[in-house]
């Protein structure tokens, strides 16, 4: 019955957009639901249960049923008795179900780190010799922040820490589970290493960073077991609330007592007047009432909705620090994003071939080509391919070029070219150049050519706009060298980011993109890319400045870093975003680490952040909602044979006053149980303003809520009256 409630909102298979968004239900899988009975069966100490207020008070209520019970037993007695049992398990199952989906991960990382076995350098110093220190065997869990450990190509780096000399590749895939090695070296924004990945090539000396128990691999383990989560100021607040509603509903209930003593209830209570009769009964009833009464639903889900959460982060491989920052994310007004790797492809792409004046455009791309054969940077590599998009150039191999010497690009040099052979040259022996404008123009003059005024013009029109200039010359033997044309060089800004953007903004978010380049050059990239704002020549001071200044008006702030330079502006926001591959500074001051050091990731991170708000909060709502169908449930059971014009509000026409109580405890411990699967998945969050996503969380978990006790109810009481001696 209320199948279609927990799975209207949740992502959907198959959906591209959302597919990666997908988690288990939970429940939905027998083995995940067999392995997280124990830990629900051991959730109902009273000393770990006393944290959730809300089932603490369904926990009395069944110890004092079941007293009554063994008392005064009856079917009616032992079947809510053992119904409100099930409410309090199947609260502590969806906590369970939430924290043991990443056992299994922290299993195999605690192994790791168990069987790590470390090199420790005693009395290394910055370039010593092997004679300068000794090296010496201890297991990984014994290091100390400070300790110098050698890690050579196959062995485990131990611990977190920086790599203080040496180069090599490294793959994180037990961390981050991307197969693609990535390098690590001394000095500069990658030097910072992980506990637990594997160093493939090389060797490294790595400095330790971490305290003991507090490694990266520690916090995850925690993360992912659900065990240092710490409750978020939203989540507190809405506990609160939900205490408060249960003190009001245990004081309203307290009095009923009373007003049926006064009403004299026991004694109008006959059989033929359909009312609930002995004491012991009435205590029973009493408790019933209380806990449907009471926010169960949303008290039973409210920490598997925080858990959830987290976990979505993990699965997207984010470590959150804490839930909090995963609630600020949901909360964040402003939005700063680095340009470059972000907005920005990062690497510039050739995107135009611009011939001088007498030069054929194809001819300054066959040039160009030929001259990037030997360029192995990522901007060579783009000149060659749009040769062959623009013009049909197919890729030359080097060594099938007859009389060719190729010159590769050089940071020394910044060119790169080749030297063709007089045999089969017509007109003597050529030889190409492609690179920065400056040192290419150089060449030409050495060469004995002169620079137009023409490529002047043509690199300060691409400087002007933001670009690149690569300046493309040849050398032909007997003739001065000349320049052919210019090849522009553009940050290409990310498919789709203006749709992102778009997409921010209709959550209220403002979004600023931060920059080094010159302001003109900022404008024309913010311009395409379509953010609201950017901050031109940023500098780590600017960045802080900025942040402070949005925080003033009240407003939550996130961004991204990586670098040593970023840590006092992590530091300031109130979601900050580390690059796993970034410096251990970014990572420390940060309240989430990217373990795929992707920027865009940020907002990703939003939108799990919103989803988790409203998630919570369209339970809550559900929670609530579905308490009027009790009211006329267990109302009319209990004083209809007092009050006989209360009949008229037995608007389902339950069959009998102990159906009706019973069938409204049952659906309370079966809704959550229903209800599992859309708090661990999450309710799908669709940018919205937010008096867009209030009408709809009223409307399909308001409405909703109202509506489906009714049907539930009604269809369990009718399954009641089939069992003998309660009907």
């Amino acid at each position: 019955m209320t199948a279609p409630l927990a799975t209207a909102d949740a992502p959907t298979a198959g959906t591209p957009a959302t597919q990666g968004d997908r988690v288990g239900g939970g429940l939905l899988d027998p083995v995940q639901l067999i392995k997280s009975l124990p830990d629900a069966l051991r959730k109902l100490d009273p000393r770990t249960l006393w944290r959730n207020p809300v089932m603490l008070i369904v926990e009395i209520g069944a110890l004092f049923t079941t007293v009554l019970a063994v008392t005064d037993p009856s079917v009616f007695a032992w079947s809510i008795t053992v119904w409100l049992w099930l409410t309090v398990l199947f609260a502590n199952l969806a906590e369970a179900v939430a924290e043991g989906r990443g056992k299994a991960q922290a299993a195999t990382l605690r192994q790791a780190k168990k069987d790590t076995v470390a090199t420790r350098l005693v009395g290394w110093t910055p370039g010593a010799t092997a004679n300068g220190y000794r090296e010496q065997a201890v297991p990984a869990p014994e290091l100390r922040q400070g300790d110098v450990v050698l890690v050579e190509a196959g062995g485990i780096i131990p611990g977190d820490g920086d790599v203080v000399e040496g180069i090599a590749s490294v793959d994180e895939s037990a961390i981050t589970g991307e197969s693609a090695p990535v390098i690590r070296e001394s000095g500069g924004d990658r030097s910072a290493v992980t506990g637990g990945t594997r160093v493939l090539s090389d060797r490294i000396i790595v400095k330790i960073t971490q305290k003991p128990g507090e490694s990266f691999i520690d916090r995850m383990i925690a993360l992912v077991e659900g065990a240092n989560r710490q409750k978020t100021p939203n989540e507190i607040a809405l506990n609160i609330l939900l205490s408060a509603l249960t003190i009001i509903f245990l004081l309203a209930v307290v009095t009923l007592q009373p007003l049926a003593i006064f009403s004299m209830g026991y004694q109008a209570a006959a059989p033929d007047t359909q009312a609930i009769g002995d004491a012991g009964v009435t205590g029973i009833v009493l408790v019933s009432l209380l806990v449907c009464l009471i926010p169960t639903t949303i008290g039973a889900l409210l920490s598997a909705i925080g858990i959830a959460g987290m976990d979505r982060l993990v699965q997207r491989n984010v470590l959150a620090v804490s839930g909090r920052a995963v609630e600020a994310a949901g909360d964040v007004n402003t939005l700063l994003l680095d340009k470059t790797g972000t907005i920005t492809l990062g690497n510039r792409q050739a995107a135009e071939f611009l011939p001088v004046q007498g030069v054929l455009t194809e001819s300054v791309a066959d040039a160009a080509q030929l001259s990037s054969l030997a360029d192995e940077t990522p901007e060579g590599r783009s000149v060659v391919v749009l040769a062959k998009n623009e013009f049909g150039l197919r890729e030359r191999e080097p060594g099938l070029i007859p009389h060719a010497t190729f010159v590769p690009f050089t940071a020394q040099t910044r060119m790169s070219g080749v030297d063709l052979g007089a045999e089969g040259v017509e007109g003597g022996a050529r030889r190409i150049r492609k690179g920065a404008a400056a040192a290419v123009m150089k060449w030409v003059r050495d060469n004995g050519g002169h620079p137009t005024e023409q490529v002047g013009q043509i690199v300060d029109e691409i400087s002007g706009i933001g670009g690149t200039p690569l300046v493309v010359a040849e050398h032909v033997d007997g003739e001065p060298a000349r320049a052919l044309g210019v090849i522009h060089l553009k940050d290409v800004v990310k498919a789709g980011m203006r749709e992102r953007f778009d997409e921010m903004r209709a959550m209220g978010i403002r979004t600023v993109m931060i920059t080094g380049d010159n302001p003109r050059t900022a404008r024309a990239i913010a311009d395409e890319a379509g953010v609201d704002d950017f901050l031109a020549e940023a500098t780590p001071e600017d960045k802080l400045a900025l942040i402070r200044k949005e925080q003033e008006g009240g407003r939550l702030v996130a961004m991204t870093g990586d670098g040593t330079n970023d840590a006092p502006a992590l530091a300031q926001a109130d979601v900050g975003v580390a690059m796993n591959t970034g410096t251990s500074a970014a990572k420390e001051a940060g309240n989430m680490v990217d373990l795929d050091s992707d920027p865009t990731k940020l907002i990703e991170i939003v939108e799990i952040g919103k989803q988790l708000l409203i998630t919570r909060g369209a339970l809550t709502t559900f929670s609530i909602a579905n308490d009027i169908a009790k009211y006329f449930a267990i109302i009319p059971a209990m004083f209809a044979g007092i009050y006989p014009s209360l009949d008229r509000l037995n608007v389902m026409r339950l069959a009998s006053p102990e159906s009706a109580i019973l069938a409204a405890v049952i659906f309370n411990a079966i809704v959550i149980v229903a209800l599992i699967p859309l708090a661990l998945r999450g309710v799908r969050y669709r940018p919205a303003s937010a008096s867009k996503l209030l009408s709809r969380n009223l409307l399909v978990y308001g409405l909703g809520g109202i509506v489906v006790p009714f049907v539930g109810i009604k269809l369990i009481d009718l399954l009641i009256q089939l069992i003998p001696g309660i009907s």
